[in-house]
């Protein structure tokens, strides 16, 4: 999967892009978030992405700024998000290679869509960079894949049975790997506990089911695999940022400010 960091000032359009937008679906995964240049930086320097999402303006260092400062070291493709249009920003981000520049209020179909073009060129990067790869190291292939396969079987263990009880014992039995393995092989590429990536996975889900059907709160948090009611609106508020009635009482929206 694809790394992806997000650095965005403003709390309610960085819990849309987190929560509204199936990054599993694209074969990405968030492994952070920052709210200034200043700290994008040191996220990009720590997690090294293959996509970084940015606000332009925003507090001690802008995006361009940040940009400027890793993206030649870190070679990652890159999307600014910006609610000026002025002409020298558009010139500042094409020089800077960016892939996009899109103008708040952010069209999350339109984001989707320019993610699902980054992830198809990164790949088809990667292709070519394989096939360079001389004849004497590719009896580290299998190796060197390991992980990535032992992540993506834990994955799709958890887009099958996340509305179920799912346990790290459980993927361990199912994908013939100790607990301990599985955990760190998930925390490498991801960045996050099996459990979280679970919680998380989960919560999207959630964030689906009530944007999109009719269901009651309890049925969502039993459809999505939280047993307790209590806890899945503690959880719910914890990571989008308001109570699951909080979010279904402001209504089906398709982009943020």
């Amino acid at each position: 999967m694809l790394k992806v960091v997000i650095v965005e000032d403003e709390p309610i359009l960085l819990k849309g892009l987190l929560y509204r937008v199936d990054w599993f679906k694209n074969d990405c995964v968030v492994v952070g978030t920052a709210e200034s240049g200043e700290e994008g930086c040191q996220l990009i320097r720590d997690t090294q992405p293959h996509i970084v999402i940015t606000d332009i303006r925003m507090p001690f260092k802008d995006g361009v700024e940040m940009l400027q400062e890793t993206k030649s070291s870190y070679h990652y493709e890159a999307i600014i998000l910006s609610g000026y249009s002025e002409f020298a920003y558009a010139q500042q981000a094409i020089r800077l290679g960016v892939h996009n520049y899109m103008l708040k209020p952010v069209d999350l179909g339109e984001l989707e869509q320019s993610l699902q073009e980054l992830v198809t060129r990164i790949h088809e990067k990667h292709q070519v960079n394989r096939s360079k790869t001389a004849l004497h190291v590719l009896h580290l292939k299998a190796e060197w894949e390991q992980p990535a396969t032992y992540t993506a079987a834990a994955i799709g263990y958890i887009k099958e049975h996340y509305h179920q009880k799912v346990t790290l014992a459980m993927v361990s039995e199912a994908i013939g790997l100790s607990t301990v393995s599985i955990n760190a092989k998930i925390k490498q590429v991801t960045g996050y506990s099996f459990n979280e990536l679970l919680t998380r996975y989960r919560l999207l889900k959630a964030v689906e089911k009530l944007q999109n059907e009719t269901s009651l709160i309890y049925e969502v948090a039993e459809q999505t695999g939280f047993s307790d009611y209590k806890y899945f609106s503690q959880v719910f508020k914890k990571y989008v940022g308001q109570s699951p009635k909080q979010f279904m009482q402001e209504g089906e929206v398709d982009t943020f400010n």
